[in-house]
């Protein structure tokens, strides 16, 4: 798995009994996103994607909205105690004529992989203006397509059977059959991959697709779905108020807490077919 898993040692407790032995653990490291060669962001995040992720966190942030905006995507030099490249810093340059991302002093530019908008200053500063409508979006779809979402989304985990540490994000056609998946130690991380990927694939805005993700649904990740034109999310364990009311105001189906036959709908429930 290279850079992706890491092994650290570890004493196994089983009653009264102690193993030593080595585990495998998900890798987590800091990835500074520069735009033009202007330091925008630090995530941290499990190595691998990460065009697809720069491409998905500007994506989510308004900065680019289709993959011809992007002139190029490279890692920068930045050395270990080794003297090797650390691949941790990636520079994106824009096409000609693309606004680069304005300045502002409310955001902070670093993100744990738990939370990918901890920087925004107030719950005003992260409702971002999509540049597509959910609401006007056709699709349909029937429980029973729903129920075997996360089951497959589980199968396409790789990296989790040998750590048991990563979220996983999907996008999924109407018919169930997941189109992108995408694994990473940070939710929001593992959705941006999913929507860099989908950009880069000139499939956004992702129309009458769903976003299904292995963990809760919280606002951000409404937000960034909306910001990817995803008409429908759906997550295994529950969401926030602030998910709901977004999803609700831009006209998103949300699900949560879909679990084999058993699902809650909380907004847009006019688009699942019982």
């Amino acid at each position: 798995m290279g850079r992706v898993t890491g092994r650290r040692p570890v004493i196994r407790v089983n009653g009264s009994e102690q193993t030593r032995r080595p585990d495998t653990l998900v890798a987590e490291e800091p990835l500074e996103i520069r735009v033009n060669g202007d330091p925008f962001a630090v995530t941290m995040r499990t190595p691998g994607d990460d065009v697809d992720l720069v491409h998905g966190f500007l994506l989510s942030e308004g900065v680019i909205t289709a993959p011809t905006q992007v002139a190029g995507a490279r890692y920068c030099l930045g050395t270990g105690p080794d003297g090797q490249n650390t691949y941790n810093v990636m520079d994106v340059v824009l096409a000609a004529g693309v606004a680069p991302p304005t300045p502002d002093i409310t955001r902070n530019v670093y993100t744990t992989s738990s939370c990918g908008i901890c920087g925004k200053a107030s719950i005003d500063a992260v409702r971002t203006q999509s540049s597509f409508r959910v609401d006007e979006d056709p699709l349909r779809i029937g429980v029973d397509v729903l129920a075997k979402l996360p089951d497959r989304l589980r199968a396409a985990q790789r990296v989790f059977d040998r750590t048991g540490g990563l979220h996983a994000a999907a996008l999924a056609g109407p018919d169930g059959e997941l189109q992108i998946v995408r694994e990473d130690v940070g939710r929001h991380n593992a959705v941006d991959k999913v929507f860099g990927a989908a950009l880069k694939a000139d499939a956004v805005p992702a129309k009458s697709q769903v976003l299904m993700v292995s963990g809760r649904a919280s606002f951000e990740l409404v937000q960034k779905a909306v910001m990817a034109g995803v008409p429908l999310l759906a997550a295994v364990s529950a969401p926030s108020t602030l998910a709901v009311d977004l999803a609700a105001e831009a006209g998103m189906t949300l699900v949560g807490f879909l679990r084999g036959e058993t699902m809650n709908l909380y907004a847009g429930a006019e688009r699942i077919e019982i």
